[in-house]
């Protein structure tokens, strides 16, 4: 390690430090015996809070890869899950002076030559990127430049943070700690990508023309002429936040049904059709127009996903489907979920319990809570490991599971999902298996979507559930 990173190290240790030594306590008074120190819900709440203000004074790259975090309920509880979500939009804007210089270095141009009316107002603040809104040539653009300096504070700060996990695995080779790491390494491989806004262009203009046909979701156009590698300048969309539509849903403005249907209908064309998907989503990236329409932004994070892997991710679902432990226990190894050194009879174990956990027969809310919490605890405990695709399935999921259950207390997935799929069936069966699935039967789609909607790691539990209790409350 460079000595000019000992500083930045020290800063680092010296949030996470207490933290981690808190958690500890948890499980060990005096960290190595002793008892666990008893926890009131108060004190996790508390503690979650300050994680969250924590990561946040941290910098761009941590509150980056805590958003991913947020994702992994296989490596991180409640309600420590939930309020790693709420840092998509705790970001520091970073001064105008900054960000005016940035642009002109950028467009080599004072920037009000360039464009009209821009706003130093930011009109939103990410990790990476901050946005202003202004006119090009009588249009109503929004400016995105990458935060100053930005690249530099990444790539360090991942290289610490690797150093430090490493040195952790190194003692405590945990698989949860293995999980981290394997996080950290998909964090550093896309996160390159996402501060490259040509990039982020290309993909823009790729899921646009892809969706053309598609009158119910709005992609904004890019103006090529002005974007760079650091300032990406797009089509101006104004809407709600997709988790904030209760005014206009109580006018009657907005379906929540339709909503849910074409937010199904446009992963599963990314995910399973495609194998092309936006996967960074989060409410701050999904509105919703006055015509009801969702409007999708920020392309950074676009992942490609080879047959190869949403065949194996199909035949593990089908295998849960048919309660046959021993095919599904083939398909956890198949798509990378299991530690390394894990024998093959322990994770069959974990999938007859998650396969139990699923067929027990509940008809209240709360029972069916519990039964949730306890798949939950399971994933948690076992060696589970979410590798590359699967964690941008499950962040996914939970935006579809989250929009549906907010709206409505007794959402059911398979419910809303089986119409929607029969019209896509054939052409998503084609690419996934050949001409053989187009002969499979209606309930492997809506079985299959349901799944994938339920979370990679999550879904083996789910999806007998839903289909065999069509009433059941969805539960997070």
């Amino acid at each position: 390690m460079p000595w000019r990173d000992l500083p930045r190290l020290v800063a680092i240790l010296w949030r996470l430090v207490p933290l981690v030594l808190s958690f500890v306590r948890d499980r060990r008074r005096w960290i190595r015996w002793g008892g666990p120190v008893p926890r009131p819900p108060a004190f996790h709440e508390h503690r979650a809070r300050r994680m969250v203000r924590d990561i946040a004074e941290l910098g761009p790259a941590f509150v980056k890869l805590a958003q991913i975090l947020a994702a992994r309920a296989d490596l991180v509880r409640e309600p420590y899950l939930a309020a790693l979500g709420t840092l998509t939009d705790r970001v520091p804007p970073v001064p105008w002076t900054q960000i005016r210089a940035a642009l002109q270095a950028a467009w080599n141009a004072d920037p009000d030559s360039i464009v009209d009316h821009l706003d130093p107002a930011p009109l939103a603040a990410g990790s990476l990127g901050q946005v202003h809104r202004a006119r090009y040539q009588g249009r109503e653009v929004v400016v995105k430049v990458l935060r100053p300096n930005v690249e530099a504070v990444v790539v360090r700060d991942v290289r610490l943070a690797r150093a430090i996990v490493n040195a952790v695995y190194a003692r405590f080779p945990h698989h949860h700690v293995l999980g981290f790491r394997v996080v950290l390494d998909e964090f550093d491989l896309h996160v390159r990508e996402e501060m490259d806004f040509e990039r982020e262009a290309m993909q823009c203009m790729r899921m646009r023309e892809r969706f053309s046909d598609e009158p119910r979701l709005r992609i904004p156009r890019v103006e090529t002429v002005l974007t760079r590698r650091d300032v990406l300048v797009l089509e101006f969309m104004e809407g709600t936040r997709i988790d904030a539509l209760d005014a206009q849903i109580a006018r009657g403005l907005v379906s929540p049904r339709a909503l849910v249907e074409t937010l199904i209908e446009s992963y599963a064309r990314m995910m399973l059709r495609d194998g092309v998907f936006h996967a960074d989503p989060h409410p701050g990236n999904l509105l919703v127009d006055a015509q009801g329409r969702i409007v999708l932004l920020d392309f950074g994070m676009v992942i490609d996903v080879g047959v190869p892997v949403r065949k194996a991710l199909f035949e593990t679902i089908l295998a849960a489907i048919r309660r046959d432990a021993d095919a599904t226990t083939d398909g956890f190894f198949a798509l990378g979920m299991v530690a390394p050194g894990t024998p093959r009879e322990s994770m069959r174990e974990l999938v007859r319990v998650l396969l139990d956990i699923a067929l027990q027969d509940n008809a209240m809310e709360d029972r069916a809570r519990a039964i949730a919490d306890r798949v939950m605890r399971e994933l948690f405990n076992w060696p589970i490991v979410l590798p590359g695709e699967l964690v941008y399935f499950a962040r996914t999921a939970a935006l579809i599971e989250g929009v549906g259950a907010r709206y409505d207390r007794n959402f059911n997935s398979i419910k809303v999902a089986s119409p929607v799929v029969l019209k896509m069936r054939r052409e998503i069966l084609a690419v996934l298996l050949g001409d053989e699935g187009t002969r499979e039967p209606i309930i492997t789609f809506a079985a299959t979507l349901g799944a994938l909607a339920g979370g990679a790691s999550v879904v083996i539990g789910r999806a007998w559930r839903r289909l065999q209790r069509d009433n059941l409350p969805s539960v997070r």
